[in-house]
């Protein structure tokens, strides 16, 4: 919960804001959880709405007008942003998804005719801003999204992050840079452009074969580039790059320029110029600053496509970092176990320890988000984080659910487990138990090539819904290649539409997480990651189906083995079965005894 410090500042910069919005003549503010680049996880400069709510969820979107003040967060932040709001004045307004745009239907209700809304247009989504204006013409306001109204408050906002950008290098980057550029220049030659404008950044570090540290998790760094069907411009912080690496970029065809000189130099682009550009991943400041007279060809950036499908050889690597993986999370749970034996253990250690395994295999660069590790109640909350302020002892009877993974020079992982602690009651067995046949049920699925994703969902609910049981998040989510954990175009969740692009196709790397939470009690979710791959061909077409990247072991202490069938239990024997063939040859000691004992078949 707030302290009352916490909420003196929270009230003064509300104060602050509305103070900003009178002098601007403007009626109302937003602040989205955003930067020029639309990006996941926020460098600290484009923590703003944080920085006026207090509200530290990862996503969330904060309106204040003259007299009002509202928190926009869905379901996986709710208790959350309860405690982290309390005593700041600002109103928890609930939404059942993160996609949902009842804020805007606010707007249009609760906006005057000849008022403003006032909010960043260089960090607003292009087709979320033409939802708003559509929205704000209907009631008769307009929006000022010129208005940076935190430029003038955040007096000590932080500067743009200055981490160096360092290639991605063979054998692990499989493909050259020149073999990218000329791939995605050939498809902009199908669609009669001249000119692709990206901002998105784990799309620019895969077409340039780049990574970088401007923000946690992602090996990515700030850019926008411009690509020509000669040359290819990167605009990037100064000093970011060395001057070797940039020579070898010239070599490749690619020039740089300072990261401020790129809406400039798009609005400079030939007034006749065909420009491709995708409108999920612009924002609406870089479509305003195009010319009057350029043609716009709106279609997904061709790079989401072509980082999506993994190669036999980045899926080869792909499987060596999920041994490492493996191994590493061996070495944690045995060590989990005896340190539970001896004592309590807290939520924090388990993010020091996990993290520290991680880090002594080769090829780790850094966790692919922050750890979640919740024990019992704190587990039913799927965005849960430990703080020093706020966590549990890991004591007495219930389950331990561990959420985390890590950016390797060959992969990015990501998995969850739910862990006996003491005893494990028969609820908690049944809810394990129905979780894991969801999660078999997908990851056994065979279905035809090109199925729209978000259509794969039911599959993993089924069981769960058989059991008058639902949750709230997505079973599954794209993961990049040593990149973004979280990336498109596939998406396995019920709210998402099944769009053209959402299709599945071979080589796609997707989680696999259906879970079951019960607010105050306890949570569960199993995760493993699978790639889709060709089964087979014939009269009706091709058909896909999924093998299992993540090896570790289910803890099979938490299962009620009565409600699993034969074959589900023949799944789970034959998959503990290739976790121990795979992982024995990378763990030894006590980390090797574990990894026997939580093979062994039911």
């Amino acid at each position: 919960m707030n302290t009352l410090s916490e909420q003196h500042v929270a009230h003064a910069r509300i104060a602050a804001l509305r103070a900003a919005m009178q002098r601007q003549q403007v009626h109302a503010c937003l602040i989205p959880s955003s930067d020029p680049h639309l990006s996941e996880y926020l460098p600290e400069r484009w923590q703003g709405r944080v920085w006026a709510s207090g509200f530290t969820g990862s996503v969330g979107l904060l309106i204040v007008t003259l007299d009002f003040a509202g928190l926009w967060a869905d379901s996986r932040y709710w208790a959350q942003a309860e405690a982290e709001l309390a005593g700041s004045g600002i109103a928890l307004m609930k939404i059942n998804t993160a996609g949902s745009l009842q804020y805007v239907e606010w707007l249009a209700q609760n906006l005057k005719p000849g008022q403003r809304l006032a909010v960043d247009g260089a960090i607003l989504g292009l087709g979320i801003a033409r939802q708003i204006e559509q929205a704000l013409q209907s009631c008769g306001a307009s929006m000022a999204p010129e208005c940076d109204l935190l430029q003038e408050v955040w007096s000590d906002r932080p500067p743009l992050p200055d981490a160096p950008v360092y290639e991605h290098l063979p054998p692990y980057a499989t493909q050259s840079r020149a073999a990218k550029l000329a791939a995605l220049r050939a498809e902009m030659r199908a669609q009669d452009c001249a000119w692709h404008l990206i901002s998105t950044v784990d799309d620019i570090g895969w077409l340039f074969n780049l990574r970088g540290a401007d923000v946690n998790y992602n090996p990515v760094f700030l850019a926008h580039a411009c690509i020509g069907l000669e040359q290819a411009t990167l605009f990037v912080g100064a000093g970011k790059i060395a001057p070797e690496l940039a020579a070898r970029l010239a070599a490749d065809g690619v020039t740089l320029q300072a990261y401020e000189a790129a809406f400039p130099a798009f609005a400079a682009l030939p007034s006749n110029a065909r420009v491709l550009l995708d409108p999920r991943r612009v924002t609406y400041g870089l479509r305003q600053a195009l010319p009057a007279g350029v043609s716009v060809v709106e279609a997904v950036n061709p790079t989401v496509f072509a980082k999506s499908k993994k190669s036999a050889a980045e899926l080869a690597h792909v499987r060596a970092a999920m041994e490492q993986d493996g191994a590493a999370l061996c070495e944690f749970f045995s060590w989990l176990e005896s340190a539970l034996a001896q004592g309590a253990v807290t939520e924090l250690e388990v993010d020091a320890q996990i993290t520290a395994a991680r880090a002594r295999r080769p090829g780790f660069v850094c966790p692919s988000f922050g750890t979640i590790a919740g024990f019992n109640a704190n587990g039913a909350l799927p965005h849960y984080r430990a703080t020093p302020a706020a966590h549990a002892r890991i004591e007495g009877d219930g389950l331990l659910l561990i959420d985390s993974g890590g950016q390797y020079l060959g992969g990015t992982t990501d998995i969850t487990r739910v862990v006996a602690v003491g005893q494990v009651n028969a609820a908690q067995k049944r809810d394990c138990s129905l979780v894991l046949q969801g999660m078999m049920a997908l990851s056994r699925a065979q279905f035809p090539r090109g199925l729209k994703s978000p259509m794969l969902d039911a599959i993993a609910r089924a069981p769960i819904w058989a059991a008058g049981i639902d949750y709230g998040h997505g079973t599954g989510h794209g993961v990049g290649y040593f990149m973004n954990v979280h990336e498109g175009p596939q998406s396995i969740a019920q709210t998402t539409m099944p769009e053209a692009h959402t299709a599945m196709e071979e080589g796609m790397i997707t989680s696999v997480e259906p879970g079951i939470y019960r607010p105050g009690q306890w949570g569960v979710r199993i995760e493993n990651l699978v790639y889709a791959r060709h089964a087979v061909s014939g009269q009706f077409g091709d058909f896909l189906s999924f093998e299992t990247l993540t090896l570790c072991p289910i803890d099979t202490r938490c299962l009620d083995l009565e409600i699993l069938r034969a074959d589900e239990k023949a799944w789970l024997n034959a998959y503990h079965q290739e976790v121990q063939t795979r992982l024995l040859p990378h763990v030894s000691g006590a980390a090797r005894e574990w990894l026997l004992l939580r093979t062994a078949a039911v």
